[in-house]
């Protein structure tokens, strides 16, 4: 998961992840790292800051195919969503 580090995941917080997550997920991140990596980067050029507690909190999301990942994303007018989700990130939950 070291890859993560790019992304500005402190080591603390990788770890945390892999010892509170299920092996076959991790694996499953692992297994998809590009796929993972280029839905991280769309959060990250989309402005939204707080994009490492959302993967931490929803990791599973960012398995999902790329171009459905960001029509989740899509369907909202980015300034406010993006102070949306810095307020409060369960909101991914109804998006």
């Amino acid at each position: 998961m070291k890859f993560l580090e790019k992304y500005n995941f402190n080591k603390e917080d990788i770890a945390e992840f892999l010892n509170n997550s299920p092996k076959k997920l991790i694996n499953l991140v692992k297994e998809n790292k590009k796929l993972v990596c280029e839905n991280i980067n769309y959060l990250k050029d989309l402005g939204v800051t707080n994009y490492q507690q959302i993967f931490l909190e929803y990791y599973d999301m960012f398995l999902m195919d790329h171009s459905n990942f960001v029509e989740v994303f899509a369907k909202y007018e980015p300034d406010d969503l993006i102070e949306k989700l810095k307020k409060n990130i369960k909101i991914v939950e109804y998006l």
